[in-house]
Order: structure tokens, then sequence, then C-alpha cells
């Protein structure tokens, strides 16, 4: 009907050419696909080789820099202490017990260890594989045993003869004060062997993930894994005692070097604020507390210029100790610690300026330490060596600027004698209401304020982009979990920014230069580098970071509160409280 029909009669020719190329084409398309699935494969275990790469440049990076840390201990603290102790000036056998056998522990891995590892990483093309020369470790663990049962000692010794010998401890201070130290102390750098062990166990474990299971050099890793591993578990335990032996010390030097605390008995729970309320009228007075396992230290801030932050009113056995609520109406959240030696009825809270009015004057303020803002504390500029210099506000003891240092009151506690005094407390002390200029923005919260009941804070180390590394101290608070804080110091007023951490993806790669317990936080083009003093504190923020990212509430990581590190290495200058 004028349509043509479909023919049906094709001739063999035409079949067999159409065959022909539908067989062609299926056999292009199974080509393709085994060539496809080939690249992907070859793609994967070149991505897999990078890494098992990486691994091996971060172990001998990380060996340089703790080789140069040995020698460090090695040929400066210990050889000029020795060099000393020659003289008479103190035991030679002083300085063997305290450095224990940290020589050998330098020549192995300066004249062994590291320079395998340098060999190898030159060859590594034509010999990818780092756990025959990780088994030449495990012999020598033994030295690390011996370290670390020594390590206690040693920090016994070193704080006795700080205190008993003016000479060691000058030597000791002068060589802390050069560049190669980075300002720290020398009971940190004696702490890096301890610390060199489970990094070892670490790498590993993160080799060996990489490694094919055929992989010729897995019998070797796995071997060496083994016997590190255990090594690593006594050296964890002397980092855990170190770090309690670190707060005593901080305590100690808190309250003069008067108090006996420093004792391995002796654990660390909690401190804090605190409002003593007086038995006899409504008044109440600035305290601070101090808990241990076996006692409760009640003290009261003391007035010094960088010295001791307090004095100890009362030692209270915690054996026997009793608490209870109590009912004040003049102060809420009050409650009675009772125990042999004393009663004392506190309030549990931050002491603000408007806690203080009815005392302001009357009684010398506890001083913000110069180390502890970066900024003014009412202005909120930033402190520089020329023109805004720190000043102390003789009323409440905040560090200020000049502008806002410039007025005078008279105050009873020296007294009734004119001194400076910032601008709030002048005008409390007045009689004058203290109005807000504007509104405060949404980087305007106290570091101090919020650190008080935060979920982790402390001081790390941080870079945006290609920046310089800055110490800079970070908070995420209870009530904003979800959001990271970032102060140029603890007593801050205002951030320097506050990172919404929903979202973020965290790396924990090492890249050359970087320093050691590395993390990046990074979401989009956005990238913040973090470094944190000990790995074991960077799995702590770790821990908080992923939940929080995943947009889930963080608990404390953990048990006894907030994690703090203030090393008090920070530069105390241009200051008039100095």
């Amino acid at each position: 009907m004028g349509s043509a029909e479909p023919r049906a009669d094709r001739s063999p020719a035409q079949t067999d050419g159409t065959a022909a190329e539908s067989h062609a084409q299926k056999k292009e398309t199974e080509t393709n696909g085994v060539q496809k699935s080939d690249e992907r494969s070859s793609e994967q275990k070149e991505t897999n080789e990078q890494k098992l790469f990486n691994i091996a440049s971060e172990l001998l990076h990380t060996e340089q820099a703790y080789v140069g840390r040995l020698a460090l201990l090695d040929e400066e603290f210990c050889a000029k202490l020795m060099e000393e102790a020659h003289k008479g000036t103190f035991p030679v056998d002083v300085v063997k017990n305290i450095f224990s056998n940290i020589c050998s522990i330098h020549a192995f891995h300066s004249q062994f260890l590291l320079p395998d590892l340098e060999k190898r990483m030159g060859e590594w093309r034509s010999k990818p594989r780092i756990g025959d020369i990780l088994q030449k470790l495990t012999p020598f663990l033994k030295m690390y045993a011996e370290y670390v049962k020594n390590f206690d000692h040693a920090m016994d010794l070193l704080k006795h003869w700080n205190d008993r010998s003016p000479q060691f401890k000058s030597i000791i201070q002068e060589i802390q004060s050069q560049e190669i130290c980075g300002s720290l102390t020398l009971q940190h750098h004696m702490l890096e062997p301890v610390q060199r062990v489970p990094r070892y166990e670490m790498l590993l474990k993160d080799y060996l993930k990489k490694l094919p299971q055929d992989d010729p050099d897995r019998r070797d890793a796995e071997k060496s894994l083994e016997i590190i591993a255990t090594a690593a578990t006594h050296s964890n335990s002397a980092i855990r005692k170190s770090e309690i032996l670190k707060k005593l010390m901080e305590i100690y030097e808190m309250l003069g070097e008067e108090e006996d605390i420093v004792h391995p008995s002796n654990e660390f729970i909690k401190e804090g604020h605190i409002l003593k309320l007086s038995a006899r009228n409504t008044s109440a007075t600035e305290s601070y507390l101090f808990l241990f396992n076996n006692m409760l230290l009640y003290c009261v801030p003391k007035f010094s210029l960088g010295g001791p932050k307090y004095t100890v009113r009362s030692r209270i056995g915690i054996d026997g100790l009793k608490v209870k609520e109590t009912i004040n109406k003049d102060y809420p959240h009050t409650f009675q610690v009772s125990g042999k030696e004393r009663t004392l009825e506190l309030q549990a809270c931050v002491l603000l300026l408007v806690t203080q009015e009815a005392e302001l004057g009357k009684r010398a303020p506890c001083w913000i330490r110069d180390n502890e803002v970066t900024m003014c504390m009412r202005c909120k500029e930033p402190f520089n060596a020329i023109t805004r210099r720190r000043h102390h506000c003789r009323a409440c003891g905040h560090v200020v600027c000049w502008k806002c240092s410039e007025y005078k009151a008279q105050l009873e506690y020296d007294g009734n004698k004119m001194n400076k005094v910032c601008k709030d407390c002048y005008l409390v002390l007045m009689g004058k209401e203290i109005t807000e200029d504007k509104k405060k923005g949404i980087l305007e919260v106290e570091a101090g304020q919020i650190a008080d009941s935060s979920i982790i804070c402390g001081y790390l180390q941080h870079s945006e982009k290609s920046k310089i590394w800055q110490k800079v101290w970070c908070v995420i608070p209870e009530k904003e979990s979800l959001v990271l804080y970032v102060y140029g110091a603890q007593q801050d007023v205002k951030a320097l920014s506050s990172i919404p951490l929903l979202g973020y993806s965290v790396d924990e790669t090492v890249r050359p230069g970087d320093p050691p317990a590395v993390f990046r936080l990074s979401q989009s083009n956005l990238v913040h580098n973090f470094s944190a003093d000990t790995d074991e504190l960077k799995h702590r923020w770790l821990k908080v970071i992923r939940v929080a990212a995943a947009g889930e509430v963080p608990t404390r990581p953990e048990a006894n509160g907030t994690t703090s590190l203030d090393n008090g290495d920070t530069h105390e200058a241009n200051s008039d409280s100095s």
C-alpha cells in the first residue's frame, strides 16, 4: 500500500558482514573493559606504592629530627653538666644517673639507624622496604627499657639538684635559652626518647595496612611491630607518669615552691576559682582550690610581680572529708567542705568583675600573667613592642593597654594611695555605671570564661595555608560543641577566629618540614594546620573534632576534665609588671 515492508531475505554476504561487525564491536568492548580494569588496578597500585613511600619518608624525616634532639641531650645538656661536675661543683654520678644511657641511644641512632634509612630512601625504587631496617632496631630496644625505667628517678634528681645547686640550674637555663631548644625545657627534651618508641609502632601499623599480603617485606615488618609494640607499652606508661609529674611541677611553682606536692603518690584531679564565704558576714573572698587524690588545698591569690600566684591557707585531708550543699540567700550554688583540719563554705562560680565590686580596691588582685594575653582585655586591641605595651590594672589585675589604664583611683588595700586602674574599675570605684559602647561581635568571647566549661582546651601550633606556625590557645566549649575557637593566648577576651567544625575532614599526613603530632582540618579550599605537643594530646583533640565534624555532640576525651597544656614558654616582654 505504498509502504515498503522490511526484507527478511538478506544475502549471505550481508549477513556475514553484519555478524563480523558485531563480533568486532563486542571484542573491542571487551578489550576496552580489560584495559580500563588494568588502568584502575595500576592507578590503585601506584597510589598504594605512593602511600608506602610517604610513610617511609615520614619515618626518615622524624628520625632526622629525633637524632637532632638526642644530640642536644647528649652533646649539650649532658656534656656541659658533666664538664662542670668534674670541677667538683656537684657529683659526677648525679649527671650519669639523670641522663642514664642517652649517649648509647644517640650513638646507635646517629651512626647506624639514621644512615641506613637515608641510604634506603636513596635506593627506594629498587628496594622499597623498611621492615628489614627496623628489625635491626629491635635488639637495641633494651636501651630504651633502661632509659624508661630510670625516667622517674631522673626527673626527681633533676628537680632536687635544680633546687640545691645554683650552678647546676644556671647551666640548664643557659642552654634552654638558646634557639636550638625551641623554648622547651630539659624535661620536655628528655621525654623524646620515651615518646619515640610509640612513634615507631604507629608508623609500622600504618605501613602494614598499606603493604600487600604477599610483599617480601611483610614478614620483617610484622616481626618488628610485635617487638616494638611490647616496648611501646612501657613507654606509654612512662609518658602518662611524666604528664602527671609535669602538672604537679606547674602547681608547685604556682605555690612558690613551698608545698611538698611533687610526689609519685600524688595525683592531681581538678583546680579552679571559687568564692570563700565569710561565716561572720555576707562578704565573699576570691580563692582557689587544688584537688588531689589525698588532699584539698585552699589557696588565696598572692600579689607579686612574676612570682608565685597563690598562698596556701589550708591543707585538708581527703580522709574523712565531707561535702554538702548549703543555702545562702546572698549567693547561689554554695556548698560546704568539712574536714578534720577545717570547714569551708564556698560558692562555685567563675569570679567576674560584677562579683568583685564589693571587694574592688579593698584587697590586692590576682594579676593575669603577661603571657596569657595577646590583646588589651578592655579595648581588645593587640599589644606590640612600641605603641601598645602591656600594663596591669591595680584594682582588678587585668592586662590592659596604656589608653585603657590612664585612669587613677584610691585603693584601700594600698593605704588609699592613687593607683593606675582601667576604665571599668574606675567607673565602679567612682560609683558610676558601666555602659557597653556596642554589641559584642561573634568572636568577642573570653577565652578563660569558656575554657572553664569546655570539652577540650589547650595550646596548639597553628598555620593557615602557607603561613608560619603560631602558638595559639584553642577551645571547644560545651555550649557550642561544634565550634573551635582559636585565641592568641589563654586569657584573651577576643578570638582570632572560629572554625565551625561541621563538614570538615581530618588529615594526619606528615609533610616535609611539619612539626611533630600534626593534623589538618580541610573544607573546600580552606585548610587549617595544627600540631600538638605529643601524639597522645593530638589523638585526644582528634577524638573530639571527628565527632563534631560529623555533626554529633562530642564528650570530653578524658575523665578528669579538660585538656590544658601550657608550658609557659610565651615571651613576657613589654610590660610594666616586669
